[in-house]
Parts: structure tokens; C-alpha cells; sequence
């Protein structure tokens, strides 16, 4: 236990400050497995393992959230090995889950894990889309070690010298490795589209699809615009990344022509405007996009009903097709 997180007096009468860092600490973990299953678990044996200490042990630690910010990371790095296996396995692709666009507002802002005061702006990444499926899919390309450090630095603020024992390198590595991170994500960004350009954009698309004309389709898309449907192997789905905006078009166009009952109603997710999908009056998945330069670059279709708990709004997701 490191000298800052020990008490100076009994911390056993705080449990309202324990079980309130719960949304944080889901946030910190959604961030770092891209699930809010995985979230949970993570928290549940986060906070499992802060009730296993003894009394006196508990009296000695000055700042709860510290230590829960602690061992939620080095729960979420162990999970994130095991993960990255399973789905590997999963038959298509694998996506994030989307949520809504303020179900974790304001959790990142300062860090409770910090004692340095040291700010680099010029070692940050802007963290206005820090929970978007964008985001994430980098995030899925990092090592578990880039993603905990970058999770940690760049959007909650922990020192190096902290995130170093977590991961079991040095606070110079463990700076390494955010950097590496850091430039994955900037990588595979652009300059940001205003959200009313954004809006502006998916709208048109969807107009375009509904009204069958591909020419008006393919002026939204971008040339190398990618579209990829996460069925989790329950609902039947594209299992290849359809690429090419030719290809995405004529994709799009022929589902919505073999189920004309489909229905797209607005919602705001992390990524901006996108729509939940509904088939015969019953929810069935959320679609997201990614827009540079006045163009979708990426569609995300999420159809498995375990991604979608957030958004349903009479139960589980209809998966019968």
C-alpha cells in the first residue's frame, strides 16, 4: 500500500465514499474492456476484494478510491488477456458496446489517483469521444499493458510511477507504453467533424438508404468507408468486414429492401447521432458512425442482445431473426 493511500484515522465509517466511486470506477473499466458485462465483473471483484480486507486494514487506507482505482486496473489487465482470446473465437466481428452518450459524463474529469499535480498538454489526447465505438476499436488494437496506461494517464490522470507498478515496468516504460498508445489514436483520427456536420451527414445517409437511391448513398459514404455488424454468433449477421463504399451501399440497400419493416429511430451514442433498429415494432440493435470530412468512414452494427441492455427498452433485444 503506498504511503499516500494509508489513513491517519479510522476510514471503516465511509462506506457511502466507498459505494460511491462505483459509476467511476465502471466508467474506468468499461474504458479498458469495452463491455459493460466485462465492466461489471471487473467492479464486482474490485469491490469483493476491498470487503475481504480486515477492519484495520480498511482503517489504514487514507483514500478509498486510490486503492479501488488500484485494483480495478489490475483486475481489468488480468481480464483483458482472457478476453482478447474469447473473442478471437467469436464467429464475425467483434465491437465495442455502444452506450448512450451520457451515461459516463463528468466520470474522468480530474483523478483521485494523482499526487504529482504535474499536467503535459502536449502529452494528452483530447477526451471529448474517450467512451466512443471510435475510440474503442483502437483501443482493441493496443497491448493490454498500452490500453491500462493510456486508460489511466490520458483520460483518469494517474502518474507514470503509479500505473508503473500495475503493469510491472518502470515509470519511464510505463510512460512509453502511453505514448505508443497515444499514437495508435492519432493515428486513426482526423480533425474533429462538428457534431451538427455529423448529424447533418448520417441523416443524409439514412434518407438516402430509405429512399433506395444509390447515387445519393454513395455521396455520404467515404471511398474506403467500412461496415462491420457484431452478432456476437446469436444473430445472423455479415461475418466479413464489407468495405468499399460501392460495396457498403448495395449491402445496405438490399437489406432494407428484403425487410422493408425495419425502422431506424434516433438516439445519441458516444459517437454522435445514430439509430436503434427496430424490426416489427421491436428494438433490435443500434447502428453508429464515424464521420470525417463529410463522409461515414465506419457503420457499426450491434445486434447481440448482451451489448444492448442499455438501450432496449422493454427487455432484451428481439434475436429471432
Amino acid at each position: 500500500m503506498s504511503d499516500e493511500e494509508r489513513s491517519d484515522g479510522p476510514a471503516t465509517d465511509r462506506p457511502d465514499e466507498v459505494i460511491g466511486e462505483r459509476r467511476r470506477l465502471m466508467s474506468l473499466a468499461y474504458r479498458m474492456t469495452g463491455t459493460l458485462a466485462d465492466a461489471e465483473d471487473v467492479v464486482q471483484e474490485t469491490y469483493i476484494r476491498w470487503y475481504r480486507l480486515s477492519e484495520q486494514q480498511r482503517d489504514e487506507i487514507r483514500v478509498p478510491a486510490a486503492w479501488l482505482t488500484r485494483v480495478a486496473s489490475r483486475v481489468a489487465l488480468d481480464l483483458l488477456t482472457a478476453a482478447r482470446v474469447r473473442r478471437e473465437r467469436q464467429i464475425g466481428q467483434w465491437l465495442p458496446e455502444p452506450v448512450p452518450a451520457d451515461l459516463f459524463l463528468g466520470t474522468a474529469e480530474g483523478s483521485v489517483t494523482s499526487t504529482s499535480g504535474v499536467e503535459d498538454p502536449l502529452e494528452r489526447v483530447t477526451l471529448d469521444d474517450a467512451v466512443s465505438t471510435a475510440l474503442l476499436v483502437v483501443l482493441e488494437s493496443m497491448t493490454p499493458a498500452e490500453r491500462v496506461a493510456f486508460v489511466l494517464h490520458d483520460v483518469f490522470g494517474a502518474p507514470f510511477d503509479e500505473i508503473a507498478g500495475l503493469v510491472g515496468r518502470s515509470p519511464a516504460a510505463a510512460r512509453q507504453l502511453a505514448s505508443s498508445a497515444r499514437r495508435h489514436v492519432r493515428e486513426r483520427r482526423t480533425a474533429v467533424v462538428p457534431a451538427e456536420r455529423h448529424d447533418q451527414v448520417v441523416r443524409a445517409f439514412l434518407s438516402a438508404a430509405r429512399g433506395g437511391d444509390l447515387r445519393l448513398l454513395l455521396q455520404t459514404l467515404a471511398p474506403e468507408v467500412e461496415l462491420r455488424a457484431d452478432g456476437g454468433g446469436i444473430v445472423s449477421v455479415a461475418p466479413n468486414v464489407v468495405a468499399g463504399a460501392d460495396r457498403v451501399a448495395r449491402f445496405l440497400l438490399g437489406v432494407l429492401q428484403k425487410r422493408p419493416d425495419m425502422r431506424f429511430e434516433e438516439r445519441r451514442t458516444a459517437d454522435g447521432l445514430g439509430y436503434a433498429v427496430t424490426l416489427e415494432g421491436r428494438f433490435f440493435g443500434v447502428v453508429s458512425f464515424h464521420v470525417e470530412s463529410d463522409r461515414i468512414t465506419d457503420v457499426w452494427f450491434v445486434l447481440d442482445p448482451r451489448k444492448l441492455s442499455r438501450w432496449a427498452p422493454d427487455g432484451p433485444a428481439r434475436h429471432d431473426t
